[in-house]
């Protein structure tokens, strides 16, 4: 990926419970780190993730992101991801509203909204989740947060500059990429698209 151009890799870590599907665990994402250098903004869609923050951290990860739905004491998580040296994340379903995350806006890196219900992949873009973008947005510069927007679920160069319009600084392309004939072209495509609007 960081030859066809990409910026960051975006992991997805699903336990089978949180979300039906199952994935990889931090073994996997030790080995990759290994092939390249970077960034792993690393998503954890899975129950109790706080059992799990020191070994993805170990394990090579640069950004965690974990699910406001699935922590019940969120502050002190992300305080545990940074106290590990790296970025944290709060991720929110399309049904999340941002209200329920507005107090800790200033202590996180990045905000993760799902543009569809997480859990497989080559799911489509749900449209209702621009607004959500817009309002996170409005929230970030009227406060002068430095939190990044990323977007997750179905993001392809026909929305991408929707989405960077709304607001979003951050873009998981995963089925539109990898179902793509050449990744490097797929991704120069939405970068020039990017580069059009900022």
């Amino acid at each position: 990926m960081e030859k066809a151009g990409a910026d960051l890799i975006h992991v997805d870590i699903m336990d089978g419970h949180y979300v039906p599907n199952l994935t990889i665990g931090p073994g996997v994402v030790s080995s990759l780190r290994k092939t390249t250098a970077l960034p792993f903004d690393v998503h954890l869609m899975i129950e109790s993730p706080d059992r799990y923050i020191d070994a993805f951290a170990d394990a090579g990860s640069n950004i965690l992101t974990v699910h406001a739905e699935a922590v019940v004491h969120l502050h002190r998580t992300v305080q545990t991801i940074k106290g590990k040296g790296i970025k944290a994340g709060v991720s929110l379903n399309p049904a999340t509203p941002l209200s329920c995350i507005e107090e800790i806006l200033p202590d996180i890196d990045l905000l993760l909204i799902m543009t569809v219900n997480p859990g497989f992949g080559g799911q489509k873009f749900i449209a209702g989740m621009l607004p959500k973008i817009r309002k996170a947005r409005e929230l970030a510069q009227t406060r002068g947060l430095g939190m990044a927007i990323e977007v997750d679920g179905g993001v392809t160069p026909d929305n991408i500059g929707i989405l960077a319009e709304a607001g979003a600084d951050i873009f998981v392309a995963g089925a539109s990429v990898f179902g793509s004939p050449s990744y490097g072209d797929t991704i120069a495509r939405m970068k020039a698209i990017l580069g059009g609007i900022r």
